[in-house]
């Protein structure tokens, strides 16, 4: 269960990516916004799966927490991190320019 929060809160990531870059650059960068989103995902995945073969005993598994979800649990912190600066904070410079523009 807790997976599938995780899931879909990814797919709100993906939508509001694309949203955000297709409006500013185009549909070229909204799909290379997507395309960014997944390779961080499946690549720390990856990652994080393997840690949490290591890490995880299998004594801790229940119906709701399993190995699955802890490697995802380990996967959204570097992740928030990461999109956090990426895609939701704006840089000052970028500001700066737009009001020097007008």
């Amino acid at each position: 269960m807790i997976e599938l929060v995780i899931f879909y809160l990814h797919f709100v990531l993906v939508i509001y990516a694309f949203t955000k870059y297709w409006q500013s650059s185009g549909v070229k960068d909204g799909v290379l916004a997507i395309t960014v989103v997944f390779l961080i995902f499946i690549i720390g995945w990856a990652i994080t799966g393997s840690l949490a073969n290591l890490l995880y005993v299998d004594s801790w598994t229940s119906l709701f927490f399993n190995r699955d979800t802890f490697s995802l649990c380990l996967l959204v912190i570097p992740e928030s991190i990461f999109f956090y600066f990426y895609f939701f904070k704006e840089d000052k410079n970028s500001k700066q320019k737009e009001t020097d523009n007008l």
